[in-house]
């Protein structure tokens, strides 16, 4: 007996979703994740605030130059991935596009991991980062308080370093400012 074809998903069929649900297509199949809890949502806005000032606006002695966005909807091919940051440098950037989505692939892509989507950004998602040409991706596991950093060469991930709890890192591609991990968990945030 043969299994019945599975429908391809197409970019329509993310309008149908709940308001709390986010939607991805990968591989031509649609993904969908609850949104993130508060200690995904308290390290995301820690971490975009860490990284923005001195890269998007140049604040603080950073170098500026890049563009940095919170859940942007990406277009790699045909699919359809909503990373937990990205940016890119300010050059590269499509500043207007025809469609919602963004079809530039970012200098870096940071996914901040959760029990229901870590597996896709792990196993589904890097090898899609990779195979685009996404120069940087960073793992960021909020209950576990550790980040992951990769560089691609050669279309491989090069793994950078594992840096956890309270560290405080110089971490590619934002090496010329320190980041004080402690700041993006929550639990240490409460006191």
């Amino acid at each position: 007996m043969t299994e019945a074809a599975k429908k391809k998903a197409t970019y329509d069929d993310l309008y149908s979703l709940p308001a709390n649900m986010t939607g991805e297509i990968i591989d031509g199949e649609l993904i969908v994740t609850p949104r993130p809890s508060r200690k995904h949502g308290f390290c995301v806005t820690a971490l975009g605030t860490a990284v923005t000032g001195p890269y998007q606006f140049g604040q603080g002695g950073g170098p500026g130059g890049w563009v940095i966005i919170i859940e942007p909807e990406l277009g790699l091919g045909e699919n359809i991935v909503v990373p937990d940051l990205a940016g890119w440098k300010r050059e590269r950037f499509p500043f207007q596009e025809e469609s919602n989505w963004i079809s530039v692939v970012p200098n870096w892509i940071c996914e901040i991991l959760s029990p229901s989507t870590l597996r896709n950004d792990k196993v589904k998602k890097m090898p899609l980062y990779a195979q685009y040409g996404v120069e940087h991706v960073w793992l960021i596991d909020p209950v576990a308080m550790t980040l992951d950093a990769f560089r691609l060469e050669s279309a491989r991930w090069l793994f950078l370093g594992s840096f956890a709890e309270t560290d405080t890192v110089r971490v590619e591609p934002f090496q010329e400012i320190e980041i004080s991990l402690v700041n993006l968990w929550l639990d240490s945030f409460r006191g």
